[in-house]
């Protein structure tokens, strides 16, 4: 996650505590589904970057078979 997008995730989790704190769910549901929408492009990234290293492994591991194809 970026900064901003941490700072924002935190500041929407002591929200969500608040409102449940005070037995109010029907606005924590609100929160919680706002919190979902933020982390959802961090979590995209990361499995870009994940999938990015399984690539770079795979390329890693051909060539320590076949040296003649690199």
């Amino acid at each position: 996650m970026t900064r901003e997008e941490l700072d924002r995730y935190n500041g929407l989790m002591e929200v969500g505590k608040f409102l449940e704190s005070q037995r109010r769910h029907d606005l924590a549901g609100i929160v919680q589904r706002e919190i979902d929408l933020l982390i959802q492009p961090a979590i995209e990234r990361l499995k870009e970057k994940s999938r990015e290293r399984d690539r770079m492994t795979e390329e890693y591991l051909k060539g320590r078979r076949d040296p003649s194809e690199c």
